[in-house]
């Protein structure tokens, strides 16, 4: 049996803590002094903020900590505090004439940078970001020219107070367009003639015998909502054909798709869920992107 050869430290060399395990032997090299202390310091600092702030969660709530702060009562008096400050130019947004909010520049410089807040939060995930709506999904472009009810700044307020076509308001804007396909309303060969026509006065390629046969399909079914030319009626609002916007699309599968099985979208009331003064805003904010009248 050999014994174990034991080294000797050298002049300088690194002390060990005397373990040693198969000739491995583990070094004593303890944490610098400045560490330690950072570290003990931290612990101290975590039981002091534990016992002072909020910090331990329990089955309801928090504990409130001796000092009784609140990150959400301190967010709470910031808003009262704006509340308060923006009180006078809210009181006078809401006795104000709508259609004199874009000639009043206090009126309208508040209008547009509130309502660009309001919009982005409650409306942008329907209108997009941009307000240019999702063709084809039924979100109208705010920044065009076509306005089912209307773009003027009292006709933008009815229609976001209320809502469209939904249950919870009683005011909402409503129409409903027949499923001419699905409720045997019209025959298939009648479908085919009117979506030709629907394709001729909206200026795009059609078939020009059945166009002539399908206008007086759609004299018969349609115009009674859409007008004798198609330019659509805004009380009931039926869209203009006769153009190249389109809410759903407008190429032939589109408009079949449309005639055969009805279109009718929903939004939901905004007054439920927002101030007046807010509702003002976003009307305002929205008139002033270009495609308000």
């Amino acid at each position: 049996m050999c014994a174990e050869r034991v080294t000797k430290a050298k002049p300088g060399d690194v002390e060990t803590t005397g373990h040693s395990w198969d000739g491995i032997q583990e070094f004593n090299n303890p944490l610098p002094r400045w560490w330690l202390y950072t570290f003990y310091a931290c612990i101290v600092f975590a039981l002091v903020y534990s016992v002072a702030y909020p910090a331990w969660p329990m089955l309801t709530k928090a504990t409130p900590g001796l000092l009784g702060a609140s990150t959400r009562a301190d967010v709470v008096k910031d808003i009262e505090r704006f509340d308060a400050a923006l009180a006078p130019i809210k009181a006078k947004l809401v006795a104000a004439d709508l259609t004199a909010i874009p000639t009043d520049t206090e009126l309208q410089g508040y209008a547009i940078s509130a309502g660009a807040s309001v919009f982005r939060t409650n409306c942008a995930t329907c209108h997009g970001s941009g307000a240019a709506g999702v063709q084809g999904k039924g979100y109208p472009n705010l920044l065009d020219d076509d306005w089912l009810w209307g773009g003027d700044m009292e006709a933008i307020h009815t229609t976001i107070t209320h809502g469209i076509r939904n249950n919870a308001d009683p005011d909402a804007r409503y129409s409903a367009m027949p499923a001419f396909g699905v409720d045997g309303l019209l025959e298939a060969p009648q479908i085919a003639q009117v979506v030709e026509y629907v394709l001729q006065i909206s200026g795009q390629e059609h078939d020009a015998a059945l166009a002539t046969e399908g206008a007086v399909v759609f004299a018969e079914n349609c115009s009674s909502c859409h007008g004798e030319q198609a330019e659509g009626i805004r009380d009931l609002g039926a869209p203009t054909l006769t153009d190249a916007i389109w809410l759903y699309g407008g190429d032939r599968d589109a408009i079949t798709y449309t005639i055969v099985n009805a279109r009718n979208g929903v939004m939901p009331p905004w007054s439920p869920r927002l101030s007046e003064d807010e509702i003002r805003s976003v009307a305002a904010y929205v008139h002033s992107l270009g495609g308000g009248e």
